[in-house]
Order: C-alpha cells, then sequence, then structure tokens
C-alpha cells in the first residue's frame, strides 16, 4: 500500500486561505457604505384611550383593610 504524500498540503493550505482572503477582500470593496449614518426619529402617533382621562385608584392586596 503506497504512502500517502502530505508534503504539499501546508502550500496547498496556505494558498487557499490567501486566494480565500483575496476574493473577500475584492467583494467587500464593491460595497457602498454610508459615511456618516444619522438616526432617523420616527414619531408614534398618540391615541386616546378611556382610561387616560379618567381617574382610577389601583388597590395594592397589602393595602386592604383586615
Amino acid at each position: 500500500m503506497p504512502q500517502l504524500d502530505t508534503s504539499t498540503w501546508l502550500t496547498m493550505i496556505l494558498s487557499m486561505f490567501l486566494v480565500l482572503f483575496i476574493i473577500f477582500q475584492l467583494k467587500i470593496s464593491k460595497h457602498n457604505f454610508y459615511h456618516n449614518p444619522e438616526l432617523m426619529t420616527t414619531k408614534t402617533p398618540k391615541q386616546n384611550t378611556p382610561w387616560e382621562t379618567k381617574w382610577t385608584k389601583i388597590y395594592l392586596p397589602l393595602s386592604l383593610p383586615l
């Protein structure tokens, strides 16, 4: 049974990483990114609910008389 020659594996793996790095750099360099992104303020409309105009009292269980 012949012996597996692994002497070129390191060269192949390193060259693969180098090529992948170059390909990703070229892909990323083609994207247009915003230089100064600004936050947009969104206004939520105020909804009037019936309980906002009325006074309600909340009874806690500990404040009830014994």
